[in-house]
């Protein structure tokens, strides 16, 4: 009985081994050149895109606002996971270990930067809804205080709400150290743990947590995009058009997140039986995908950040 304490204390004491790079290690150079070329991208597209917005005061509207917020939130996921995974992949190491604190950490910038990226959808969603179905009322309502207002609750609330799933996380005993993952993550952390009651609390609070700021947002998106897409039906066509068209970028990504989202959970309650070659070749994709296709769809498909864009680029070729 001593024995099994003494392995408990000394698993809590010490880091946290990602063993993920050992399925890439014999490809190591590959998976760094083409992370290095994403990265690259990421930077330069929802970089390009925020300043197009920022810099163009006729695009000083709550709907290119909230694009801006969103590509934001992306950049700071992305940092938070690539620029430790470029360092480590040329190292030519096959485990990394962190401290517990850095992993938790990590896991607390990824989870409520996830969950705000529902949230930002969410009040997307509400401008399109507002636009559309309540058009006398917008300018009132979506006011530079409202739309401050929405833009601290989307960051705000995830973080207190993942904040103390961290928190409660980290003081969990655990049993194992070694994580089949190239970054960190609340859920993978808590099955490092040794069961009990306290880690089946957690669980229920972050099934709790997820319903707050992904499942409901997520099904205010649903509502929303279902009320236009009733009032289109009744109007116009060239009504229709154009609403459906402001709508289909945000339609878009948001459906993208939801997969990545649905994957990830899936991926997650499935890891014993998954395999880690499985686990960390789909933690990889969930991470690349979204980041890749966010700027690229508000760049592409909103003709007014496209034009501006064009613009840019087609002066910075002149000069």
């Amino acid at each position: 009985m001593s024995s099994s304490g003494l392995n408990v204390t000394s698993v809590t004491s010490s880091s946290v081994t990602l063993d993920g790079l050992v399925q890439l290690s014999d490809h190591r150079w590959l998976f760094f050149s083409v992370f290095s070329a994403v990265y690259l991208f990421v930077l330069c597209s929802d970089g390009l895109v925020v300043y197009v917005i920022c810099s163009q005061r006729n695009l000083h509207r709550p709907m290119f606002v909230f694009v801006a917020a969103l590509l934001l939130n992306s950049l700071a996921a992305s940092a938070s996971i690539y620029p430790k995974l470029l360092t480590d992949l040329p190292s030519g190491r096959r485990f990394v270990e962190v401290s517990r604190a850095a992993c938790l950490c990590q896991a607390f910038v990824v989870g409520s930067l996830g969950a705000s990226g529902f949230m930002l959808l969410a009040t997307m969603a509400l401008d399109r809804y507002l636009s559309v179905c309540r058009p006398l009322r917008y300018a009132a309502l979506l006011t530079p205080a409202a739309v401050s207002a929405l833009l601290l609750f989307c960051w705000l609330l995830p973080a207190g709400v993942v904040g103390v799933a961290a928190l409660l996380a980290g003081r969990l005993p655990l049993c194992r150290s070694e994580l089949s993952r190239v970054y960190c993550n609340i859920y993978s952390f808590v099955s490092l743990s040794c069961g009990g009651g306290a880690a089946q609390l957690l669980n229920v609070y972050g099934m709790v947590s997820a319903a707050a700021v992904v499942f409901l947002p997520a099904a205010f998106v649903l509502f929303s995009y279902g009320r236009i897409l009733s009032i289109c039906l009744r109007r116009s066509r060239a009504f229709s058009s154009k609403a459906l068209h402001t709508c289909l970028p945000h339609l878009l990504v948001f459906i993208n997140y939801s997969l990545s989202f649905a994957v990830e959970m899936l991926l997650q309650r499935l890891e014993a039986g998954s395999g880690p070659a499985t686990s960390v070749l789909v933690s990889i994709l969930l991470l690349v995908i979204p980041t890749l296709f966010n700027p690229v769809v508000y760049g592409l498909k909103m003709k007014e950040i496209f034009t501006h864009m064009k613009r840019l680029l087609s002066c910075s070729r002149a000069d």
